[in-house]
């Protein structure tokens, strides 16, 4: 979902490139006394000797001075680590001697520190770079042990310079339409230029030296964390000291009983909306580390830090080097030495991280050198990792999407493309994951890579960004034109399916990076929301409307929670300030329309909302005109969209129920995408305030698949039984939400080739409006019909509410499907597994006699007990056969319809459960074994006969039982001739059961299976034990 869009931009501040705005050349501190630097020595206490004051830029007492930003001689002007701020409109890189700070948009050094002669003697070179995630502390360290910090001071009034444009440019004539601007008015503009080049300082604050030596460091809101060697320990330095509490504290690593490693910590990433570090130690074993909150000061370490090691390699190779943080899957991806990404699922914070999957370089690993960097997506659905030769680019879940080790070595060294051929030193992400910056390993220059995105990434919810096909750029967007044309293939190859179109200036230059984008279910609209307010465009006419003749009412509003459309009408889930004394947010639904100009009082309906969205979608398979609204109170609401009594031109919504999903969905934000599904006749005639009563919810959370199906207690309130039919998943489509011109057929020709498919599942003859389509990183999967998903909780709700007819009547509208069968084996299956779990307290109150009965009035009813009965375990076959007549009496039966397979089943369970003790147990099975393998001669089928031969001789090897059952079936007649015939018939037999196809009739794939099941296959009763 994520690909690198044409050639990169390079950024250098080396020679012929402009000098930041502001340089200074800094002693940092030297020429005062040694005493200057704060040291922290190897003691418990870490106490500082002294702590040195903040020294503003310019004071004469640190030597600092401005110096027109030319560097010291013979300094080196490689790129040694770059660090972006949380904000993502800031970020900072070093050289041996120089700190530099940038603004992002538009890309521009704001302003360095060059380190003195005197300096660099002190302290050493630079070599690693950390920022506070607010950006107002950048810490450099040295190679000699020392951490030098400088205080970064913003004012937003005070900018570099100010872009004028001129009155002619933007919108005219009071329709709120994007007006085509000249050339050299464009050429004006840039990215992020409307609110300027602001103006930052840098400000040497102190030295701290720190005696135990620097493994690595952290930089959090609070505090910085230092990871020392000798000893192993961690010291937590605060920003600012608190009256009455230390500023610094040091842990031991030794007193930690979870850690298991000898070897100090060599690597920290912390992940802020998770509260979750990860730590590496130097034997590369892998751990998640929580930090308690409040804990005094006279506190073990043991109190201070909690964890526990959730990898240990068990080679060399297997050696965690690298680690990266994924909070909106849930996910923490391992580096490790031989160039493979290890990846785990964060279950829970008490030690719950099982192993998920692992990406692989599709190259050797020797071509890829060691690995180096690790970093996931803002969004989280795209992993980039770094090595000493290349990169490579992979979707969540380990789809390769692109690398470097594809191009043309040659071709990159002859044009010094070293983001291609230089390896990768660290990289990190701009614009919410719309740009990559890359710094090569010995280069002066930063690279920004635009990546072109799904819009799925940005609102998965809106499932047109899936179908109709919608990419989002840093400043383009693309879209799939493919749907208009009835036969691509007739296309020349020259022809392209893609339409770019290029965002609008103005908008851009307020507003980037673009956060939200969708498309309508026609493919007539598009509509992207930035940091503040949004502008949509209409694609028959090539036009865009922005607020950009009311740009307060722009700025009043930010879209939080996504946005989809109604024919003409988009509707946006905004938050604005709420002007009232209490202050704080207002959250609300706003609908506008198309026709109409994007002003301040443009919205044709808006409904507030007491919580933020989380996602909002249309439900287009209810109707058409459900819009369902998820919130962060754990909360979906339901609304119908319905035209407006004061004016035909608009419409409004109308609040018609609403669900609460407390104690089922534990984190309301991790939610990805919602579906519903609601029974044809609700749909058809139902109440809508009923629908949240009747509806079965699809919820992705993270990266399972969740089916929500409703019930009721037994006080008669609505409940829900959840169930996770997938794992791993990236996206998923519901094709019954699709416009009717994007549903899916599958007819007789295309049978063939959808067997080809890489998919979970056989494609039949008839529509797939009710499929579920779902990718895991791997290939598509998809249910033909999703009814079968919940078919049988509906008729267990029915049958357990004694409503037998209400389940007759539901079930007869889905007797035409291939999987009708499959899903009453479901039914019995789980009823009989609860009741086996948990026996009713009488007869009166079990469920398994009703459902049993239910069962009779079907024709594949002998079928389904005997494959329920197979795939259950032998304890529950007593109380499943309690409700049912003997099995003797099943068998009977199975054979006068001349259902020689199901007779098969049940042959052996008598052959489990059924000792004759008058006549012996082997002479019963022997005769109904003659009966049974005598009619399957007759008919001809010769695979039962075949496993049938192969069962007797495993129940008696030396083949006498075989042979009774040959006599007993008519094939062997004692000595004579007659006798040697029928034996010769029967060696033949049993040859052509091995190559000779059945002629009975094919039992169809089914694509789904009960969760911890096999897929469905074609029954061989005889190869399985007992116990199924």
């Amino acid at each position: 979902m994520y690909w690198p869009l044409g050639a990169p931009k390079a950024y250098s501040l080396s020679k012929h490139a402009t000098a930041p705005v502001r340089t200074s050349r800094s002693d940092d501190g030297v020429e005062r006394s040694s005493a200057s630097a704060t040291t922290f020595r190897n003691s418990l206490g870490g106490a500082a000797d002294q702590e040195a004051k903040t020294v503003e830029e310019g004071s004469q007492r640190n030597g600092t001075q401005p110096n027109g930003g030319d560097l010291p001689d013979g300094s080196s002007n490689e790129i040694l680590s770059a660090k972006l701020a949380r904000s993502g409109d800031i970020f900072a890189t070093i050289t041996h001697s120089t700190l530099t700070v940038w603004q992002a948009k538009p890309t521009v050094a704001l302003a360095a520190v060059v380190r003195s002669a005197q300096s660099m003697n002190a302290y050493g070179a630079n070599c690693a770079l950390l920022v506070q995630p607010a950006a107002l502390v950048i810490v450099v360290q040295t190679v000699l042990g020392y951490l030098i910090t400088y205080s970064l001071v913003t004012d937003p009034q005070a900018l570099v310079y100010r872009l004028q444009l001129p009155e002619s440019y933007g919108n005219g004539g009071g329709n709120g339409t994007s007006r085509r601007a000249s050339s050299a008015s464009l050429a004006d503009v840039g990215v992020g230029e409307g609110d300027g080049i602001r103006e930052v300082t840098l400000r040497f604050r102190m030295v701290i030296r720190i005696d135990a030596g620097i493994s690595t460091a952290l930089a959090l809101d609070d505090e910085l964390v230092v990871a020392t060697r000798k000893p192993a320990a961690l010291q937590r330095i605060r920003w600012v000291a608190e009256e009455g509490t230390p500023q610094t504290s040091t842990e031991l690593i030794s007193s930690m009983p979870w850690y298991s490693s000898t070897d100090a910590i060599v690597e920290m990433v912390h992940d802020r909306p998770m509260n979750l570090t990860c730590w590496i130690s130097g034997d590369g074993k892998a751990y998640v580390v929580q930090r308690r909150s409040r804990v005094s000061s006279g506190s073990n370490s043991k109190d201070v830090f909690r964890g526990f090691c959730f990898r240990q390699p068990e080679r060399v190779s297997d050696a965690a080097v690298k680690v990266a943080i994924n909070a909106r899957f849930s996910l923490i991806a391992v580096g490790c030495a031989d160039g493979r990404v290890d990846v785990y699922t964060v279950k829970d914070y008490s030690g719950n991280v099982p192993f998920s999957h692992k990406h692989h370089a599709q190259t050797m690993p020797n071509s890829t050198g060691q690995l180096t960097h690790l970093d996931y997506s803002p969004d989280g659905y795209c992993l980039f990792v770094g090595y000493e030769r290349g990169w490579s680019m992979f979707s969540v879940y380990g789809k390769t999407l692109s690398s470097s080790f594809n191009a043309d070595r040659s071709l990159s060294v002859a044009n010094d493309e070293r983001w291609l051929r230089g390896g990768v030193r660290e990289a990190f992400w701009l614009g919410g994951g719309c740009e990559l910056a890359i710094l090569p390993q010995q280069d002066d220059r930063i690279w920004m890579l635009e990546i072109l995105r799904s819009g799925a990434t940005s609102c998965l919810a809106a499932p047109e960004n899936l179908s109709r096909g919608l990419l989002q750029g840093s400043t383009t967007m693309s879209y799939y034109i493919g749907h208009q044309t009835p036969d691509v293939t007739s296309l020349p190859s020259d022809v392209s399916l893609w339409q770019t179109v290029q965002l609008p200036p103005v908008y851009l230059a307020s507003q980037w990076p673009i956060k939200t984008a969708v498309i309508s279910p026609d493919s007539k609209y598009i509509a992207i929301g930035g940091r503040r307010g949004l502008t949509h465009y209409s694609i028959a006419s090539n036009r865009w409307k922005t607020f950009s003749d009311d740009s307060a009412a722009e700025q009043a509003f930010a879209v939080r929670g996504g946005m989809c459309w109604y024919l003409h009408y988009l509707i946006v889930a905004v938050e604005t300030e709420n002007t009232a004394s209490t202050g704080g947010k207002k959250f609300s639904l706003r609908v506008y329309s198309r026709e109409k100009a994007l002003q301040q009082r443009s919205a044709v309906w808006e409904e507030a909302v007491d919580a933020p969205v989380i996602l909002l979608t249309i439900s287009r398979g209810s109707g058409g005109d459900s819009l369902l609204v998820y919130t962060y109170d754990n909360v979906l609401l339901h609304y119908i969209i319905a035209p407006s009594a004061s004016n035909i031109n608009a419409v409004k919504l109308v609040q018609v129920g609403q669900i609460g999903f407390h104690g089922i969905i534990r984190a309301p934000p991790r939610v990805r995408a919602l579906s519903w599904i609601l029974p044809d006749q609700q749909v058809e005639s139902g109440d809508p305030a009923r629908d949240v009563a009747t509806a079965t919810v699809v919820f992705l959370v993270d990266g399972k698949l969740v089916l929500l199906q409703p019930g009721t207690n037994e006080e008669g309130e609505l409940k829900y039984d959840m169930r996770v039919i997938a794992q791993g998943v990236e996206y998923y489509l519901l094709l019954r939400d699709q416009a009717e011109e994007g549903g899916l057929k599958a007819s007789a020709e295309e049978h063939d080739t959808a067997d080809r498919l890489p998919l979970n599942g056989a494609a039949s003859d008839h529509s797939l409006r009710d499929s579920l389509w779902y990718f895991d990183g791997d290939s598509y999967n998809v249910w033909p019909d999703l009814q079968d998903l919940f078919l049988a909780p509906l008729l267990r709700h029915y049958l357990a509410s004694y409503n037998s007819p209400a389940a007759q009547h539901l079930a007869a509208s889905y007797t035409h499907l291939p999987y009708f069968a499959h899903a009453l084996e479901v039914l019995l299956h789980d009823v009989l597994d609860a009741e086996v779990d948990r026996p009713p307290s009488g007869v009166e109150t079990a469920l398994l006699p009703t459902v049993v009965s239910f069962l009779s009035s079907f024709p594949a009813y002998l079928d389904i007990i005997v494959n329920c009965t197979r795939k259950t375990e032998l304890r529950s076959w007593k109380t499943l056969f309690a409700c049912l007549p003997p099995v003797q009496e099943l068998f009977e039966q199975s054979l006068e319809k001349g259902k020689l397979k199901t007779a098969a089943g049940y042959l052996l369970v008598l052959h489990a459960m059924v000792v004759d003790e008058e006549e012996g147990e082997e002479g019963f099975r022997i005769r109904e074994f003659g009966r049974l393998l005598g009619l399957a001669v007759a008919e001809g089928d010769w695979e039962l006969c075949g496993e049938l031969a192969r069962f007797l001789v495993g129940v008696d090897g030396g083949g006498a039982t075989l042979k009774k059952v040959l006599g007993e079936a008519g094939l062997r007649d004692g000595g004579d001739e007659a006798g040697r015939v029928h034996e010769g018939n029967g060696a033949a037999l049993f040859d052509r059961s091995v190559s000779q196809p059945s002629t009975g009739p094919s039992v169809q794939r089914t694509n789904w299976t009960p969760e911890g099941s096999a897929p469905g296959h074609a029954t061989d009763y005889f190869s399985m034990g007992p116990d199924g």
